[in-house]
């Protein structure tokens, strides 16, 4: 539904939202494959906030030299 996946310098950093059914809708960012943080929420506005979070954090990155990866 939404992925991103940059990287710089030999790090990565990636930015998923999927629906996870009955359940909502799981919001996840990674380092390095390690999550920094996941949530599962149930409240779409949620989501689309979280998905805005992510497109300014996306967009800083980019700034700063990090790629955005083909997926």
């Amino acid at each position: 539904m939404f992925e991103r996946n940059l990287s710089c310098d030999g790090h990565t950093r990636r930015f998923l939202i999927e629906s996870k059914g009955g359940e909502g809708w799981e919001v996840r960012e990674e380092q390095d494959s390690a999550v920094v943080r996941a949530k599962i929420y149930d409240d779409w506005h949620r989501v689309e906030r979280a998905r805005s979070v992510f497109q300014v954090e996306i967009l800083t990155l980019t700034e700063q030299g990090w790629t955005v990866e083909s997926t």
